[in-house]
């Protein structure tokens, strides 16, 4: 039997990711004849099992269990499908985009409740910065990795997440998009993230389904990236006030 239980306000954390040297400036312009991208992300096969584990082997069984399938086990599901085959939290950017549309991102925000890291998967914006906050009376150890292109992890930090509040500062490796969280009492407690350096990008909904506006008319590399499965590229052109489609397949490894 699964039950959700949020709590009070306990912590407040910032991370700051300094996730290496700012890419090339993006200029802010009045973007007239802009396009629209649409499109779909899809799943094919058998999806991944979550990943199970026993309560009993990590502290704060009894809060932590607040969430579990009732015989004393935890899970965790990496890999979101809708029935129609939709695949969530997969990150859709337009690469290359130097001029266009306002770059305004509010700060990232991820929070620990009932013992997960919330969203699943986050996207931080040029300035690098993600704050975190502890809504659970009970401490949790952020471990943070960040990926290079050989697919290195290296650890970043291990602050301790106490109820009487912390703040700490990261910085990551220089050149890095990707990174992921943990925390090291509680590992089923995992997020993951993806550093942009425009306004051209979406997060999948549940059903795959993503749309990115105001798009300058011009021939791009679009990437899909989950954490999990990987990344799918492809190359588009857009047309002056035109709508571009682009569905995306993600196979079963």
């Amino acid at each position: 039997m699964k039950r959700s239980i949020i709590m009070g306000l306990c912590l407040g954390a910032v991370v700051h990711l300094s996730m290496g040297l700012p890419a090339s400036a993006y200029d802010t312009v009045v973007v007239t004849d802009g396009a629209v991208l649409r499109g779909t992300v899809t799943f094919e096969g058998i999806v991944p099992e979550p990943k199970a584990f026993e309560l009993r082997r990590f502290p704060d069984r009894m809060f932590c269990g607040a969430i579990s399938d009732g015989d004393g086990y935890r899970f965790l599901k990496e890999v979101h499908v809708e029935q129609g085959g939709g695949l969530k939290d997969v990150v859709v950017v337009v690469e290359g985009v130097q001029r266009g549309k306002p770059f305004t991102f509010a700060s990232a925000q991820v929070e620990a409740n009932v013992c997960q890291f919330l969203p699943f998967v986050t996207v931080v914006s040029d300035k690098r910065q993600l704050t975190v906050t502890n809504r659970d009376p009970v401490s949790h150890d952020i471990q943070g990795y960040s990926y290079d292109q050989a697919g290195v992890d290296i650890v970043l930090h291990r602050p301790s997440l106490k109820a009487t509040g912390t703040t700490d500062i990261v910085q990551l490796v220089k050149g890095r998009k990707v990174f992921t969280m943990q925390c090291g009492m509680h590992p089923y407690m995992q997020n993951w993230g993806y550093a942009i350096d425009n306004p051209y990008y979406a997060v999948t909904d549940s059903d795959g389904s993503f749309s990115i506006g105001d798009l300058p008319p011009g021939t791009y590399m679009v990437k899909a990236w989950h954490p999990i499965l990987g990344i799918q590229e492809r190359e588009l052109t857009v047309e002056p006030n035109g709508a571009a489609t682009l569905n995306v397949r993600f196979d079963a490894k």
